[in-house]
């Protein structure tokens, strides 16, 4: 019998329940796929706590890999036995198996394992369209990144090395530095006791940077906001800390801002633009130009857990669930 993270409240981790689940055969444009291990991804907690709407009782997590079991009339771009990964929706990524549409899957070359996968599907492609998409980062180019020995925040550095940029990096703790810098961040900031802005100044030479790359939300966007240079770009693209109230006259004070909230599902909708982004992702992996950290392994049943380190900060790097 298949087995899943469900919730049939919003709350805190406690609502998670393992439940023993049902799968059926996959419809038209559908797949069964056996998963191998899956991503946890701050954007579950969204779900969980009702930041995200579900109709509920509801499964969870939008990150997996594993082995497709069986296709259902008109799949014809992945095959029964071939690995794969994905992140999107529909919800239903915490479970053993599941029926699921087609159209979101990616094969895996062999040189990637399916836990690698689950640890870099989501969180690569979130780099991959920060650094090629939202803001094209260019030899020379210095930023700012918010949670630089998260999991994006790893992958991201790595990469924005490969481009030829600098990356100031936020952490809260020396060893969080360390990470961070083991994996090309070249300034740390030790946000809770260092002033942000003030740092960033100093390192740019009075300049500020032109982009900054904010996951955290309300407890960092004004720090953001005030690290950069005149008509800089702020990208919130997460809320750790909770959304952060914009005022767009401080837009204009802090220099003629852009600022920009932009969803991974709006960078993956179109299947071409998709692969691209993957194709450039999965290249640098196998190659070992980007190493994927895999700092924290879960059951899944443990997931309640899982999500108490999540939201306490006790995590660094990708997190998965074994299954």
């Amino acid at each position: 019998m298949a087995q899943a993270i469900r919730f049939h409240e919003i709350g805190g981790p406690d609502v998670l329940r393992w439940e023993e689940a049902t799968v059926g055969d996959p419809g038209p444009g559908e797949v069964r796929i056996r998963h191998e291990a899956i991503g946890l991804n701050f954007a579950d907690v969204y779900w969980r706590t009702g930041l995200y709407p579900a109709q509920r009782p509801s499964g969870l997590g939008v990150e997996a890999s594993g082995v497709v079991e069986a296709v259902g009339e008109g799949v014809t771009h992945v095959a029964g036995g071939d690995r794969v990964t994905y992140t999107g929706s529909p919800l239903g990524a915490y479970s053993t198996e599941r029926v699921m549409p087609a159209d979101t899957l990616l094969k895996l070359p062999d040189e990637i394992s399916c836990e690698t996968a689950a640890a870099m599907t989501m969180r690569g492609l979130t780099a991959s369209y920060l650094l090629r998409r939202i803001y094209p980062l260019k030899a020379g180019d210095t930023v700012l990144l918010h949670a630089a020995a998260g999991g994006v925040g790893l992958i991201f550095c790595q990469w924005a090395k490969l481009l030829g940029g600098t990356v100031i990096g936020t952490v809260s703790s020396e060893e969080k530095g360390e990470i961070a810098r083991a994996n090309g961040c070249d300034h740390i900031v030790y946000y809770r006791r260092e002033n942000v802005a003030e740092r960033v100044r100093e390192i740019t030479g009075g300049a500020g940077v032109p982009v900054v790359y904010d996951s955290v939300g309300k407890d960092t966007v004004a720090g953001s906001m005030a690290s950069l240079a005149r008509r800089g770009l702020l990208v919130c693209f997460g809320t750790a800390s909770g959304v952060p109230p914009l005022d767009a006259m401080q837009l204009a004070l802090h220099g003629s801002l852009f600022v920009t909230r932009p969803a991974l599902a709006d960078y993956i909708a179109d299947p071409a633009e998709r692969d691209a982004l993957a194709g450039e992702l999965f290249g640098h992996v196998a190659a070992g130009r980007i190493k994927i950290q895999i700092n924290q392994r879960y059951a899944l049943k443990d997931a309640a857990q899982a999500h108490r380190d999540l939201e306490d900060g006790k995590t660094t790097g990708s997190s998965v669930f074994t299954v």
